[in-house]
């Protein structure tokens, strides 16, 4: 009796104690490890502040951020064909506000975060030495870099700057178009054009040397975000809203160089 009693005495210890092994290791877990995977679509001039935002939020949400970069446009026709994602910061509002449109996006989520500037970019290695937007008119400029204008808003303030400064037709046949904003700026930093008109975002992490375009030559680009209505992950991805429009995650933008306009939201 004493020995059957003894055995189960001693499975019952056994249990007991992997019962608390395991509450313990629940407890012990660590709060960075992802509970939940977030997918964003997002411009190709948010890259570098997006990557660093990434950090952060990570560091402070169970909320693994995975994102697909790319021109606006290009974005927006995959999110209409069904593409999965749970959030898109576009490069400028109006792509957000034809996703709303189709009824694409959660009502009352859609929001400006932020406002975009163009540079004039150029290598440093460059013997050009370029003052204004209409000196890629001069005839020793041969090769141009923008974003397509058709579907990168970044490319279309380019074309607006060039038609404004009243040379548009001149640097057209010396234009060359980037399927993004990075690709555009990539032509440049490779030696494929002489200079390029990029997202000051990405122009403030180069080697090179940039001068801002001023604003007026071109419509404001107010850059939206908005959840998608087909998400599966709502609560994270408005985590993840609210963290790129609170006070930590303006910081890191204003460190790229966007400003802030009023918001628009409905």
């Amino acid at each position: 009796m004493i020995s059957r009693l003894d055995t189960r005495l001693a499975l019952l210890l056994a249990l007991l104690s992997t019962l608390v092994c395991a509450a313990t290791a629940c407890k012990d877990k660590s709060p960075t490890t992802s509970s939940q995977e977030l997918t964003v679509a997002a411009a190709s001039d948010l890259t570098p502040a997006f990557a660093e935002i990434k950090r952060e939020f990570e560091s402070s949400h169970r909320i693994r951020v995975v994102f697909v970069f790319g021109s606006t446009g290009m974005l927006t026709r995959q999110i209409e064909n069904g593409a999965p994602v749970d959030l898109f910061a576009s490069a400028n509002v109006s792509y957000i506000d034809q996703l709303e449109q189709k009824g694409l996006i959660i009502p009352g989520t859609k929001t400006i975060y932020a406002r975009g500037r163009i540079t004039l970019w150029t290598p440093n290695d460059t013997n050009l030495r370029l003052e204004n937007i209409a000196d890629l008119a001069r005839p020793e400029v041969t090769r141009v870099a923008i974003a397509n204008p058709d579907h990168a808003p970044y490319g279309l303030a380019a074309r607006q700057a060039l038609e404004s400064a009243g040379v548009w037709e001149r640097v057209k046949p010396k234009l060359v178009y980037g399927d993004n904003i990075r690709q555009t700026l990539q032509y440049a930093e490779t030696g494929n054009v002489e200079v390029a008109i990029v997202a000051l975002s990405l122009s403030m992490q180069s080697n090179g040397r940039w001068s801002l375009i001023p604003e007026e030559l071109h419509q404001p680009l107010d850059q939206g975000l908005a959840i998608m209505k087909s998400t599966k992950n709502e609560q994270a991805a408005r985590a993840f809203a609210a963290f790129i429009g609170g006070p930590q995650g303006r910081a890191i933008m204003q460190k790229y160089g966007f400003s802030f306009p009023a918001t628009k939201s409905d």
